[in-house]
């Protein structure tokens, strides 16, 4: 028998199924599905389209196209076709990010159109953990930053911003859409600091998040506190309200030539599962 294939951008009544995709693997799927599950499939709530690859008009794989291009359980077949349909379009993403194997080979294909890219980051360690080691105790200064501290929090969001990505959110709207996702954090509960005589010396949020898992992002350390111990005992703060607030398995996934960072986090109690792929332009 021919087995017929296709893509389309899913339209708002395919939402259960599309769920039922991205709860095969929630932890590597929590940024998406954090996503669909706030906004559903609609493109002007989403942020972006939502592709379906379709085998014998069955559902089996996704791609968000937004501001981040993201293959989700896609094989080979699928992310071929997800190239050819990105390459029609032209380029309106400013990353593509998922897991290291599904992703080199997404690139593989686009890297020809939309080539060279910024930086490639091939190799970021995928780390969950549903139980906070014993060994770390949780900084007792860490606690949630309140709606009214936005100026507070912002001068460090930007600093982790630019200092990981390497350019300003700042840049091209003035910071508009990235004030915004901050606000979004804040106003969630899921925007966490140290402040010491105003200043935040450590910060971190829990950026997606879905019943079943949640994602730590932004983390970072004021360079004058460095060497303190401050990003195992923050962290483990962040990590105790997550797995008691949020959800059962906490995730992160860190570059892979951050040794000092992915040391921390495996004492606070994190082990290493998988790997994800950053192409930034």
């Amino acid at each position: 028998m021919l087995t017929t294939t296709a893509i389309k951008v899913l339209e708002p009544g395919e939402l259960d199924d599309a769920l039922a995709v991205l709860d095969r693997d929630p932890v590597a799927n929590a940024f998406v599905a954090a996503r669909v599950q706030v906004a559903g499939l609609d493109p002007w709530r989403l942020g972006g389209e939502m592709w379906g690859w379709y085998v014998d008009g069955r559902l089996e794989s996704l791609c968000y196209a937004g501001a981040n291009l993201v293959p989700v359980c896609a094989g080979s077949e699928a992310v071929r076709g997800f190239a050819e349909r990105a390459r029609r379009q032209g380029r309106r993403c400013s990353s593509i990010v998922g897991p290291a194997e599904v992703t080199a080979e997404l690139w593989s294909l686009l890297e020809p159109y939309w080539g060279p890219a910024r930086e490639i980051r091939a190799h970021q360690p995928l780390m969950v953990t549903t139980t906070p080691s014993a060994e770390i105790a949780p900084d007792p200064d860490v606690r949630r930053i309140r709606k009214n501290e936005m100026d507070l929090i912002m001068p460090a969001c930007v600093a982790m911003f630019t200092e990981e990505v390497g350019i300003s959110p700042m840049a091209g709207d003035g910071g508009l859409l990235y004030q915004a996702r901050v606000a979004e954090l804040v106003g969630a509960g899921r925007s966490f600091a140290r402040i010491e005589n105003g200043k935040v010396i450590f910060k971190a949020e829990i950026g997606a998040a879905t019943q079943r898992a949640c994602q730590v992002q932004g983390v970072w350390v004021d360079p004058a506190y460095r060497g303190k111990g401050l990003s195992e005992t923050g962290m483990a703060a962040v990590l105790r309200y997550a797995l008691s607030d949020v959800a059962p398995v906490v995730s992160l996934y860190v570059n892979d030539f951050n040794t000092a960072a992915r040391a921390s986090y495996r004492r606070v109690g994190f082990e290493e599962v998988g790997a994800f792929m950053s192409v930034l332009f």
